[in-house]
């Protein structure tokens, strides 16, 4: 019951009809709809992309987030699809943290043993704090740091959506940290073994569909490790949005002191994950999960976009994709230490 508050108060107010303003008792479609359809194009173009040559590359997310960014700068955003976008940026992003959950396992967790969940975490955790600290000193801003520490260190844009919950950072910001990790998210080989590729890779790549890539292309056995390490890192998600949520409430004594410290998505997230770990759930429903979880990523990265001025990207300079480039290099350096020594 209280998810579906929380889903009533996201909700812009244009979106319900004026004597239902207050109550909110009530959805009005009509406002709601259009914006939806738009982001839906959107999507689609990202998706069509993907099959043009050197684009396969890239995931549908950010060719989402570049497709709505060139729509909304070149031909505007239409007022009417406003409640749309943003219901597609809120919720949409929300329920697609939430399907995440039937990708893993604890028993995935535990195959990869004590070892590589301490390497994951290590990293993890690690990552996270340089980028902030680095991000401080070369004068990044702390909201924008905090998303390109949680893309680079936890699983790129579903960390960054999911942070910005707790952060409340300008769209700019999330497009731009979205834009910064994906840049860096491709990376070579380094001549380890099967099972040491694929932790390596499970620890460090940001997305997890580079994470699948880069892992089968060395084989069967990396791929698979590679996969339950990358879903160990997703799981370590929840932790870290409480983290950063407890902290925002330190910082203030307002609105978002008054905040849970674990948003009902997240609080969802655990609970299917707990629920995929109990019941035996048939292999096509978590086939179609996953594709439901990346269509509503890229839907809710398309509405990014079409809010993402890019004169106020411009104007963020380049310290930012310095710091996403720092934070890259430090994240793969880290963790190959860390496989290779231990």
């Amino acid at each position: 019951m209280s998810s579906v508050s929380h889903f009533a108060n996201d909700i812009p107010k244009s979106a319900f009809p004026a004597d239902l303003t207050r109550g909110r008792k009530s959805l009005n479609w009509n406002g709601i709809v259009p914006g939806i359809v738009l982001v839906t194009m959107i999507t689609a173009v990202a998706f069509s992309a993907r099959n043009v040559s050197g684009f396969a590359l890239f995931s549908p997310m950010i060719l989402a987030v570049v497709a709505g960014m060139i729509y909304s700068n070149v031909l505007g955003t239409p007022v009417h699809a406003k409640a749309g976008i943003a219901f597609s940026q809120k919720r949409l992003l929300r329920f697609a943290i939430v399907l995440l959950g039937f990708q893993l396992t604890l028993g995935q967790v535990v195959s990869i043993g004590a070892g590589g969940v301490g390497i994951v975490a290590a990293t993890l955790g690690a990552t996270f704090v340089f980028t902030i600290t680095l991000g401080r000193l070369i004068g990044v801003d702390a909201k924008l740091a905090q998303l390109i520490a949680a893309g680079t260190s936890i699983c790129g844009a579903s960390a960054i959506v999911a942070t910005n919950i707790v952060t409340d950072a300008r769209d700019e910001d999330v497009t731009y940290a979205v834009a910064s990790i994906t840049l860096f998210g491709t990376v070579a080989m380094l001549g380890l073994d099967q099972h040491a590729f694929g932790l390596w890779a499970g620890a460090s790549i940001h997305e997890v569909a580079q994470v699948i890539g880069a892992g089968f292309q060395n084989g069967t056995q990396s791929g698979e490790i590679a996969t339950v390490a990358k879903l160990t890192r997703v799981a370590m998600l929840a932790p870290m949005v409480v983290a950063l949520g407890l902290m925002a409430r330190r910082r203030s004594s307002s609105e978002v002191a008054a905040r849970p410290p674990m948003p009902w998505f997240v609080a969802a997230f655990v609970a299917i994950v707990a629920l995929n770990s109990l019941v035996p759930v048939p292999a096509e429903v978590k086939s179609a999960m996953a594709l439901a979880t990346t269509i509503m990523l890229t839907m809710g990265l398309a509405a990014v976009g079409l809010q993402a001025d890019i004169s106020q990207l411009r104007s963020r300079g380049l310290r930012p994709l310095a710091l996403a480039f720092s934070a890259f290099l430090f994240i793969g350096c880290f963790s190959l230490m860390l496989v290779k020594f231990t």
